[in-house]
């Protein structure tokens, strides 16, 4: 089986935009993206990266976060319609989860803009796991494979970036993974926010997933399996020891980042595993701006940031 994993599309759709919308952590968010130079989000990009997955046809696509950049009602709408016409497959072939901008001001979180467009792409094949109902996680049983769907994702003040996973939530992921539907599978777990932590304090106060030592000990008792996240806008995988074997987290870059650094260009990571679920191979695709190709390179295992 293979699996693609794209994050942080940041698509930015300005119409329809007033300035009353500004009015809020908006405000920092369009500033940073009108003067940022070394880093830029572009559409364009994004569209030629959809084509190249397409082109691959795997068997699934998950994508860990930041779909929008500023939560706008036009930003959901516009990703749903690329997702549909760039990329083209149906929504059981695709799982998404939020990321912390895609719940970037409280109303936009209230409103719920992420769920009503995204919906389809968060359906679970358990009936104890609706997102719908329930709240996260969902799960979606594919071959060798149950992907588990969470959400990190709330709203913060300005300049704050962090992301929560609650107690509830957490424990309804505790009953999950002990489904015998799931234990027969190998579980990928989505979450935006890495699991391990940064070593700057400052970093561990502003954009980290603060409850992530409970979901390492959510996980602690499993023999194998994957957490893919994005948010970093780097690849990157750390193996996770567990009482029982080990998992493995990997990160995927920005789906639509001009970087100035090769190791965060847009790209999108693959994960071919065999019919027992056993990962065989983890490689990213990286693009080539000269050649407008992607190239396979590797995921570095520098966990640091």
């Amino acid at each position: 089986m293979k699996l693609v994993h794209l994050s942080d599309l940041h698509l930015l759709a300005l119409e329809g935009l007033r300035p009353w919308n500004l009015l809020s952590k908006r405000a920092s968010g369009y500033a940073n993206l009108r003067f940022k130079r070394k880093a830029v989000h572009r559409a364009e990009i994004l569209v030629r990266l959809l084509h190249e997955v397409r082109e691959l046809a795997p068997d699934h696509v998950v994508i860990t976060g930041d779909l929008t950049n500023l939560a706008l009602g036009g930003e959901f709408v516009a990703v749903r319609t690329l997702l549909e016409q760039e990329l083209g497959f149906p929504a059981d072939r695709v799982s998404i989860i939020p990321g912390n901008h895609d719940t970037y001001t409280l109303g936009s979180s209230l409103m719920e803009r992420f769920l009503k467009e995204f919906s389809a792409y968060m359906t679970s094949d358990l009936p104890n796991a609706s997102v719908l109902r329930r709240g996260f996680p969902f799960v979606r049983l594919r071959g060798p494979l149950a992907i588990v769907g969470l959400s990190s994702a709330v709203a913060q003040p300005p300049f704050v970036a962090a992301g929560r996973l609650g107690a509830a939530q957490l424990l309804r992921l505790r009953r999950l993974l002990d489904d015998g539907a799931v234990r027969g599978r190998t579980p990928v777990i989505l979450v935006h926010h890495p699991v391990h932590p940064p070593r700057r304090l400052v970093k561990q106060a502003m954009e980290s997933l603060h409850d992530a030592t409970l979901l390492r000990r959510t996980v602690s008792e499993l023999e194998r399996g994957l957490i893919l996240h994005g948010h970093l806008h780097r690849r990157m995988t750390i193996p996770l020891a567990t009482a029982r074997g080990a998992l493995h987290s990997y990160g995927a870059t920005s789906a639509s980042l001009f970087h100035s650094d090769p190791e965060r260009m847009a790209g999108f990571n693959v994960y071919d595993f065999d019919s027992d679920g056993a990962l065989r191979s983890a490689t990213a695709e990286v693009l080539d701006v000269e050649t407008d190709t992607f190239r396979s390179a590797g995921i570095s295992s520098d966990a640091a940031w």
